[in-house]
């Protein structure tokens, strides 16, 4: 596809963070960058990690491939490549990949002069990667607790977590969390089908202007909060959903060890149901 006639204009030289002029340069419409590299290198070492580790593993079907965390007796230091060690290498090359393409992201938004909002957001959900595979099991004193890489496998350890407290569910932080993602998808449906039925209008109308838009929902709820306002929200709602995800996988364990449901104790000895 050709490059857009306005592109020109952002191709510039500088905004980069590490490495200057040395990889500076576009592939296409892909910016390059030390940290696309560095991405680039760490997302091939990864992976031919995960297929060397499928080879010595029993079988080659990819629902069934499982790169698993080292054993409970190994906890905070380094397992052998079988025993868990390829695990830990693995995790350290996708922490590199992740943070790499999240630091390409932050010298693109330099040359473009915008805000950082993107690497922020997406920040968030490498954040809650690394409280699944680094903060919680250095909270609860071993790698063991870090969850296995693996279709099915990641699946069963889900549910075992799950079930390991009970009713996972009643996790005051998971409720949130939910709530916050279940928020997100409504606002955003609101939003996308709002501007389908504005673009798309019946035979013999013209294509509707934001003003229309802020009147519908002016009309309908009483408050339009804005063709800016709706994207400011939807980001608000997903990265505060992320957050509240990591929350409530971090509290379970090091700081919850009993079934959740126990936790609401509290709300059953308040003195007003006595």
């Amino acid at each position: 596809m050709a490059m857009l006639s306005f592109e020109r204009k952002y191709r510039v030289r500088g905004g980069t963070l590490v490495g200057g002029d040395l990889f500076d340069f576009w592939v296409g419409p892909f910016y390059v960058g030390f940290f696309g590299v560095t991405t680039v290198l760490f997302s091939f070492l990864g992976t031919a990690l995960i297929l060397w580790g499928a080879s010595q593993g029993p079988t080659w079907n990819p629902w069934q491939i499982n790169i698993a965390p080292p054993d409970l007796s190994y906890g905070l230091g380094f397992a052998p490549l079988l025993q868990g060690g390829l695990w830990q290498l693995i995790t350290v090359c996708a922490l590199g990949a992740f943070l790499s393409w999240a630091l390409r992201e932050v010298e693109i938004c330099r040359k473009l002069g915008m805000g950082l909002h993107v690497p922020y957001a997406y920040l968030m959900a490498v954040f809650a990667y690394f409280t699944l595979v680094v903060i919680r099991p250095v909270l609860m004193g071993a790698w063991h607790h870090g969850f296995p890489y693996g279709i099915l496998s990641h699946l069963d350890w889900v549910s075992n977590t799950g079930y390991q407290y009970l009713h996972f569910h009643y996790n005051p932080a998971h409720m949130i969390a939910v709530t916050l993602f279940f928020t997100t998808t409504f606002a955003l449906v609101l939003h996308g089908g709002l501007v389908l039925s504005s673009t798309n209008p019946q035979k013999g109308q013209f294509v509707k202007t934001p003003e229309h838009e802020d009147t519908f929902f002016r009309d309908s709820i009483g408050y339009s909060i804005g063709t800016l306002g709706i994207h400011r929200l939807g980001l608000f709602l997903a990265v505060a959903a992320v957050f509240w995800s990591a929350v409530c996988i971090v509290i379970s364990g090091p700081f919850w060890s009993r079934g959740w449901p126990e936790w609401w104790g509290w709300w059953l000895n308040l003195p007003i149901w006595r």
